[in-house]
């Protein structure tokens, strides 16, 4: 009987590394990125072509190899970073599982160039689908250089899967923004298709290079963050809570200064904003934890951007406590007044929940008759209470005001009557940021809101919609842009969602806060132009704009029916 067991040849199996390694262009950057920084290297230089996916080459003035060397570095599994079982678990570097070379070398053409000090002359290496094609001796100076061309071109499947030029550049300057903020004593320069992108000199102060790479005020929008346990040593900024994000992307780590993602830090950071931000919002962050070897797995992702942590529950504890002591120090005390405790006012004996059975959404939004409710009042600026002749109506003015202007948008009553701002805003962003922004401008003016450059990554906001009002439009915009990131903006597709998203947060800007009292004639406005929305019952993030307890229930509560 034949056996249906096999081993598999050493080319698929190499492919099958590199679908774990090398997930798109910027995977092939950071893995020889990482090797250069191994490598000893004061200077680094990336350019690539088509978003990397006709040209990447990294080259670095690191230590170089010898050609016995070199060409152990194409094989699978061969490193210098480890060499017993125990070195596992204390990895020094970022680079360590010996698979990086060979699996970019297996779905692409690859040229390896480089030369070790006690070399005359380098060595020449060409290798397409894994497989050595030619190797020579030439001139050059120390240290490596390693050029990746035609990216899956044997595996169309993945190639196939590759985002528009736009985006895959993106998630390139994302890994090298993100690396150069770890290592600010290395000069890194970036190019695209010819064009200088990056060139960040090296700086001996790492707050220097954070701001220059994220073109952001440390001093003015960030606190120190300096906490240290018998685990772990934090450092970094975080952001005030003024300056937040609707994503999570703007928040980076670092353990041992290998860039990380992980859940338990990231709850850790949230749990220490606690009571501090609105929901959905996240602070920006830069922080560095330094743990001994032997108490982090590194060798938990075969890209290498996952962590796992010895003592994960002491490092939230000491992540958590870190952000909270570095926040506590520019605290604002609460507006609202702490309600006293029930025993101490004496006017309590017996605890009671006066709505044991929950609200319903009314069906009031379907009838359309907001402007017959009774106004009673509004209670923590934020809920307007009234009666119906069903029952007690409780509507949220955020909510529904939220509602009226993504309506108004969407029906495009704002075209051409953008209103000039007197101060035109200054919005100063990330090299990538702007990159992204540059290719919204034309969407963004359909909907009245002007944006012109100022030179570099600085921006100016010239005009807004008439309905948003005054008010600042910077953290909007940003907003906007860290959704389109997500979204993938430069696809063709993706247009009409970045539209409706912008119609989304414009209205989530623009609307009333809470702990704005409205006058009796605002409420009145509200009312009126929720009778004439389509859907005025539900935000455009889907939440209810108002919620009824029928009298039914009211006096079911206080005894009064069965």
């Amino acid at each position: 009987m034949e056996s249906t067991v096999r081993i598999l040849p050493e080319i698929l199996t190499n492919r099958i590394a590199a679908g774990e390694v090398v997930e798109r262009p910027a995977s092939v950057v950071k893995e020889l990125v990482e090797n250069a920084l191994d490598a000893g290297s004061s200077q680094i230089c990336i350019e690539i072509e088509n978003g990397g996916r006709r040209s990447i080459r990294v080259s670095d003035n690191g230590s170089g190899m010898g050609q016995d060397d070199a060409l152990l570095a194409l094989e699978r599994y061969a490193t210098s970073k480890i060499h017993t079982d125990t070195d596992l678990f204390k990895i020094k570097t970022l680079g360590f599982r010996g698979e990086a070379l060979p699996s970019i070398a297996a779905v692409a053409c690859l040229t390896l160039e480089t030369r070790n000090p006690s070399s005359p002359s380098g060595t020449k290496i060409y290798i397409k689908g894994g497989k050595i094609k030619d190797v020579t001796v030439v001139g050059i100076p120390v240290g490596t250089r390693v050029t990746v061309q035609n990216l899956f071109f044997n595996t169309p499947a993945r190639r196939k899967f590759l985002k528009s030029t736009n985006t895959e550049t993106g998630h390139i300057l994302d890994i090298i923004s993100r690396m150069g903020m770890a290592f600010p004593g290395v000069h890194f320069k970036l190019h695209s298709n010819g064009h200088k992108v990056h060139n960040w000199t090296r700086v001996s102060d790492l707050g220097v290079r954070i701001s220059d790479v994220l073109n952001l005020n440390l001093t003015k929008d960030f606190t120190g963050i300096n906490f240290q346990s018998e685990e772990v040593a934090i450092s970094g900024w975080v952001s005030l809570t003024r300056l937040t994000r609707n994503t999570a992307r703007g928040i980076s780590f670092f353990v041992n200064d290998r860039l990380v993602r992980d859940r338990t830090l990231l709850h850790a950071l949230m749990a220490g904003y606690s009571g501090k931000l609105m929901k959905g919002r996240y602070p920006l962050a830069i922080i560095y934890l330094q743990v001994s070897t032997e108490e982090v797995d590194v060798n938990v992702h075969p890209a290498k951007n996952e962590v796992r942590f010895v003592q994960q529950a002491k490092i939230h504890t000491a992540m958590e406590k870190g952000t909270r002591a570095a926040l506590r120090t520019i605290d604002q005390p609460s507006r609202e007044t702490p309600i006293q405790n029930q025993e101490q006012t004496g006017l309590v004996s017996e605890k009671i929940n006066l709505f044991e059975s929950k609200p319903q959404q009314t069906e009031l939004w379907e009838k359309k008759h907001f402007t017959d409710l009774i106004v009673i009042g509004i209670i923590r600026g934020l809920y307007i209470i009234c009666q119906s002749h069903q029952g007690l109506i409780i509507v949220d003015q955020h909510a529904a005001h939220e509602r009226i202007l993504y309506e108004q948008l969407r029906k495009n009553k704002t075209k051409g009557t953008s209103q000039r701002l007197l101060m035109p805003e200054q919005l100063d962003l990330n090299l990538r940021e702007a990159e992204i922004l540059t290719s919204l401008l034309p969407e963004f003016a359909k909907t009245g809101l002007e944006i012109e450059s100022f030179g570099g990554s600085t921006f100016v906001i010239t005009a807004v919609p008439v309905i948003l009002g005054a008010g600042e439009n910077a953290p909007m915009v940003k907003d906007i842009i860290a959704k389109m990131t997500e979204m993938g903006f430069a696809d063709q597709n993706a247009v009409p969602k970045v539209l409706d998203k912008t119609f989304k947060l414009m209205a989530c800007h623009g609307a009333v806060r809470g702990g704005q009292d409205l006058s009796e004639l605002e409420i009145k406005a509200l009312f009126k132009q929720l009778d004439h929305c389509v859907d005025p019952g539900h935000c455009p993030h889907g939440r209810p704009t108002c919620v009824e307890w029928p009298f039914s229930l009211i006096e079911k509560a206080f005894g009064r029916r069965p």
